[in-house]
């Protein structure tokens, strides 16, 4: 399973602190997040359960298929073994058994998408397969499995589409200013919000399947995140937002749409991607791979979805926003 692209320890309710990100004063990120713990927050969070019932009508409602679990190792790890058709978790079965029956002969080729929200991650993985552990009550942790409805040579899009329309559903339902950063890390003041991971699976005998996985970070409060990270209710969101239900319902309906536009018109993603994307004519510091990194103005994303910082096109890297 590879990664198409991802962001520093992305994951949901607590992504661990992105080693990547200086620890002096050099990225105005910092500052931002620091201050957004100190705001006075809104209402307290519903940490109550997620309610299975109205989520399956929901997803149903949007084509797909729904599963809340109360624990698991990993969304993104149980809907990869769904695809391979591995998974023995009788939990799952049901999921299992769709995703069989969506390729059989007589479907619709692309059958329906899965869904898988867990209220508890105990291996969920990030970045460089960094490990963190979610907390219930305290966000969403939630992946999707689908079988896209475009070229593969595309897939380096997916990640970002998926960050747009998240974006725009936060913006939409909790009227906070989120943003991204470069290639889907949603930032709101410079605090990380919510991390996105997506996997392509290769099936054999088959094209391949997609996991997207993402964390959003809803009712946390200061002391269950790491540094440079928000949630939505120290984010002075509005109170619907803080009903994970909802808002889950929210954002998959909004990925459901966003999807579609981007299989019927792939270049449109762009235009929406840089509208939404606050790397772009920044100063920013490029971490790669290799442990070197480079400096210089972000001024682009190419029809690649690369990051251009000073005339140079980057498909890889930890990106710091500097002063």
């Amino acid at each position: 399973m590879s990664a198409v692209s991802s962001t520093p320890d992305s994951a949901p309710a607590e992504p661990p602190q992105d080693p990547a990100a200086p620890a002096a004063a050099a990225a105005d990120d910092d500052d931002a997040a620091d201050a957004g713990r100190g705001r006075s927050p809104g209402p307290a969070g519903d940490r109550g359960p997620l309610d299975a019932t109205r989520l399956t009508a929901a997803a149903a409602a949007a084509g797909m298929d729904l599963t809340v679990i109360q624990e698991i190792d990993s969304t993104n790890a149980a809907l990869a073994r769904i695809a391979r058709g591995e998974t023995g978790d009788p939990a799952l079965g049901g999921l299992s058994r769709q995703w069989r029956e969506g390729s059989e002969p007589g479907v619709a080729p692309h059958g329906r998408a899965l869904v898988l929200a867990a209220e508890r991650q105990t291996a969920g993985r990030g970045r460089l397969d960094r490990s963190w552990e979610s907390r219930p009550g305290a966000g969403l942790t939630v992946s999707l499995l689908i079988r896209p409805r475009t070229a593969v040579s595309r897939l380096g899009w997916l990640p970002m589409v998926v960050g747009t329309s998240l974006v725009a559903t936060v913006r939409a339902v909790a009227g906070v200013p989120a943003v991204l950063k470069w290639p889907n890390d949603v930032l709101v003041e410079g605090g990380k919000l919510a991390g996105i991971l997506v996997e392509v699976v290769p099936v054999p005998a088959s094209a391949p399947s997609v996991v997207i996985g993402f964390g959003l970070n809803v009712n946390a409060e200061p002391d269950e995140l790491p540094a440079r990270s928000t949630s939505l209710l120290l984010a002075g969101a509005h109170p619907v937002a803080l009903d994970r239900t909802e808002l889950l319902g929210r954002i998959l309906t909004g990925l459901v749409d966003a999807l579609a536009a981007w299989e019927a018109d792939p270049q449109a993603a762009r235009a929406a991607y840089l509208a939404v994307c606050a790397t772009i004519g920044r100063e920013v510091r490029v971490e790669l791979p290799d442990g070197s990194a480079d400096i210089g103005r972000a001024t682009d994303v190419d029809l690649e979805g690369r990051l251009v910082v000073a005339g140079r096109a980057y498909s890889a890297g930890d990106v710091v926003h500097l002063r």
